[in-house]
């Protein structure tokens, strides 16, 4: 049941994860656009921005026990989970909604992930019948049905299933395999032999001893070992981050009879039957070089070492939603060792968290309704509008595209599809089924159930039409994101809110900040992944030889400079890895910028506030949105696992490469913010 909830976490959805605070529940409440008193005077902004917008918050501020970083994302996604726990309370409280509507549904899996009092009677007694199918493990084929029984509740081993839209055909849904479950979060830490990676393998093993002792398994030592060997030959076959990035690397069609020969040991016509998928005649091999390798690794791995690899993915699958002592345990691991974090965060909110992943949009529909007013939804758009029309300027301007790449990327543009606050047609929850504690309801089989109906979900889409009118997000998510299949940038309605947008503040302050998300995510749709997708969202090849070359001698530039920052004494930020996230860092500031300048054409340009001119104001405002402190063990772990580059790169990086940023604080040569004309970077 590893994780219960499927998600394809291939790195072709670019999403920005940044955070914001919830509305005011006050329309008196005055919400500064900048906070002066968090900028360090001492510091020139010439020679560390980052440090001089948010140098005396820095020095100030502790990191809370329960959280690994702590900044303005951290400080306003926890008052928006707070606004949504209210909302949430309330109408469990208010007796409106009837049993068996969503908004009780959502209230009352809630209240089961709260009942601490069932999970500790449960313990892992909810997971004995599934140890007692792997104990009788006898043959590879055991190992299959197994997983034909437990797939949609999340199980998976030595491979996943999903279904979304074809890569080739973003109309048409369609059915994928990707590799199988690591208990680490990236490969690197099984094939990497720095002393981070060491360590945490060694920290890894102790982990699983202890944890496979809580269960009362005697030989606890010898089965971590066993899943270690099992774990590390499949990290050893998987396509690394890098490659991952390139979505052409993902996309392999292979017919039953070539899956079938390449992995003989599977009966995969029968498997796809038994999952309920149907007669399927072929499928879309994401990882190709793991299943290749796939058949090697079954025939070198004894049924014993199967048994303690399924045992344990479903075990550690579940371990922070089973009893206080397993979930605490786990957390020393995940948490304070691969993290640096102290403590658990509150119970309510990792609660939350987990209802919000299961039907956030029924929750949804109460955030929206008491925190999101209509004047945002209007705003919002119109400056969409104006930083899309930016970006048309910059493609038409551009020195190294040719006409014909022009062409094609404006019509890819003009077609972005854009939502904004909440779904117009909400997600019906109706097949759902959520029982309260006097149903028999328990969390766990609440769990259960919500993931087989996830499943479900998945398994009507294949062959179906693409439904584009579905959201990845809940509204009350503090977060935005750019969908290639669907050519689409989507702004659920937490993150429209103070410091990203604020209607009280000047134009400045929000194209510095919401506006630069929005050209963020616009500029997804051109980096170097999104850039493999066309106007409709097919991945087809839409460059001319020229412009491509053109376009990759450009993103090496950028590559270079991120590899040249150093997060931590010999730990430097990959700069192949974080591109995407960069070149959306750099577009997204670049075409903010310029939205700025044409709002000021048509309205005029206002006098500086607090001394600080608009453009200051501008990249003041970019500053504030990055200020993050974090611990080094949280550091080292996004390094290796986390596509964005560290806060105080995405405030500086960008800024390095912009003449309009020299010109409002003075940069000149020997500043440590200069760069050469020629070392700059220009990309959109």
């Amino acid at each position: 049941m590893k994780n219960f909830f499927h998600f394809i976490s291939f790195g072709l959805f670019a999403m920005l994860i940044v955070g914001c605070a919830p509305s005011t529940s006050s329309d008196t409440e005055v919400i500064p656009g900048l906070d002066l008193s968090n900028i360090d005077t001492t510091t020139s902004p010439s020679s560390d921005f980052f440090r001089y917008a948010n140098g005396a918050w820095l020095d100030r501020t502790e990191i809370p026990d329960d959280r690994s970083r702590w900044g303005s994302f951290d400080e306003l996604r926890k008052k928006s989970s707070e606004n949504t726990l209210a909302v949430l309370k309330e109408a469990s409280e208010s007796n409106t909604y009837g049993k068996g509507t969503d908004q009780w549904k959502a209230a009352t899996f809630y209240a089961s992930a709260m009942d601490t009092v069932t999970r500790n009677e449960l313990g892992v007694t909810p997971l004995q019948p599934y140890f007692d199918q792997i104990n009788d493990f006898k043959t590879i084929t055991d190992v299959q049905r197994y997983n034909e029984k437990t797939i949609a509740y999340g199980g998976r081993t030595f491979f996943d299933f999903a279904v979304f839209p074809d890569l080739k055909n973003s109309t048409i849904n369609t059915a994928y395999l990707s590799s199988g479950s690591l208990g680490l979060p990236e490969r690197d830490y099984y094939t990497k032999s720095d002393d981070d990676s060491k360590n945490i393998r060694e920290k890894y093993i102790g982990h699983m001893q202890r944890m496979l002792g809580i269960i009362g398994k005697e030989k606890r030592e010898v089965m971590a070992q066993s899943v270690m060997s099992v774990e590390t030959k499949l990290a050893d076959a998987m396509m690394t981050k890098e490659k991952r990035r390139n979505p052409l690397n993902m996309y392999n069609k292979r017919s039953m009879e070539d899956l079938q020969k390449m992995v003989p040991s599977i009966q995969w016509s029968a498997f796809f039957k038994n999952i309920g998928a149907g007669d399927l005649d072929s499928i879309i091999v994401m990882d190709i070089n793991y299943f290749e390798k796939l058949e090697g690794i079954i025939q070198s791995t004894t049924v014993e070492d199967w048994k303690n690899y399924s045992l344990w993915n479903e075990y550690n699958g579940v371990a922070s939603q089973l009893s206080t002592d397993i979930e605490e345990a786990n957390f020393d691991f995940y948490g304070k060792e691969l993290r640096g974090t102290p403590k658990q965060r509150p119970r309510w909110e990792r609660s939350l968290g987990t209802a919000n992943g299961v039907i956030g949009e029924a929750i949804g529909k109460l955030y929206v309704d008491k925190h999101f007013p209509p004047e945002a939804k209007k705003k919002a758009a119109a400056m969409i509008e104006n930083i899309r029309d930016a970006f048309e300027v910059r493609i038409n301007n551009l020195e190294w595209m040719t006409d014909d790449t022009k062409e094609k990327a404006q019509k890819k543009l003009a077609n972005i599809t854009v939502k904004i606050g909440y779904p117009d047609k909400w997600k019906d929850y109706g097949d759902l089924e959520i029982k309260d504690k006097e149903d028999g309801g328990s969390f766990i089989t609440n769990l259960i159930a919500a993931s087989k109906w996830g499943f479900q979900e998945q398994l009507d889409k294949i062959g179906k039409e693409v439904d584009k009118t579905e959201w990845g997000m809940s509204p009350q998510t503090v977060n935005a994101y750019y969908n290639p299949l669907n050519n689409e940038i989507v702004f659920p309605a937490a993150i429209l809110q103070p410091p990203f947008y604020n209607y009280q503040a000047d134009e400045a302050v929000n194209y510095g900040g919401i506006g630069a998300v929005i050209g963020h995510e616009i500029s997804h749709g051109f980096d170097d992944q999104g850039s493999r997708f066309d106007a409709d969202g097919n991945m087809t090849n839409w460059w001319t030889d020229e412009d491509r070359e053109s376009f990759e001698s450009r993103n090496k530039k950028l590559i270079d400079q991120f590899n040249n920052y150093e997060a931590l004494p010999g730990v430097f930020v990959n700069g192949e890895f974080t591109l995407g996230e960069n070149i959306g860092d750099l577009g997204g500031i670049v075409a903010a910028y310029d939205g700025l300048q044409r709002h000021f054409e048509a309205n005029g340009k206002p006098e500086p506030i607090d001394g600080l001119s608009a453009e200051k104001r501008f990249f003041m405002s970019w500053g504030t949105i990055w200020r993050t402190k974090m611990r080094d063990e949280e550091l080292q772990n996004r390094i290796k696992t986390d596509p964005h580059s560290p806060g105080n790169f995405r405030a500086n990086g960008p800024l390095s490469n912009l003449p309009a940023f020299y010109e409002a604080f003075g940069v000149k040569e020997g500043d440590a913010m200069f760069r050469t004309e020629e070392e700059r970077v220009k990309i959109w």
